[in-house]
């Protein structure tokens, strides 16, 4: 029986799956969002979300605890100065786990974990997105 034993293993050594989610955690925290398959997508959320709330506590010792892990230092700055503020009044649920399909090559079933945008910034994309004529209101740098 498998009682109180939490995470997945993904047929792997323990020192491999501490490997894999450190440079997924980071891969993550770097770009806001990643694919990977669905056991990994789902696995993922809990230490991201571990990660996101030290960044919000951003005391000291959070902030060792978070170089341990995480392995660039450009990454755990970020996490500090921009991710901990941006979720600062949000308890949990930091990320978003979308299915799109499978890999063509083993039909692994696919997702895609995303950092969610904070709760002012989704209303700002939808209105700076398109003008009232349906074109893109960005515009080039030539």
């Amino acid at each position: 029986m498998r009682h109180l034993k939490t995470g997945r293993k993904l047929n792997r050594s323990a020192s491999h799956r501490h490997a894999l989610w450190r440079n997924m955690a980071t891969s993550l925290l770097r770009h806001d969002r990643i694919t990977t398959t669905d056991a990994k997508a789902k696995e993922l959320r809990r230490w991201a979300d571990w990660l996101i709330t030290l960044g919000k506590d951003g005391s000291l010792h959070a902030r060792r605890q978070a170089l341990a892990f995480v392995q660039d230092k450009a990454v755990v700055a970020r996490l500090f100065n921009e991710l901990g503020p941006r979720f600062q009044e949000r308890h949990g649920g930091y990320t978003r786990v979308v299915k799109v399909g499978r890999r063509r090559g083993d039909a692994a079933p696919l997702s895609i974990i995303e950092l969610i945008p904070a709760s002012g910034d989704a209303a700002v994309e939808a209105t700076e997105g398109s003008d009232a004529t349906g074109e893109s209101s960005t515009t080039s740098g030539t």
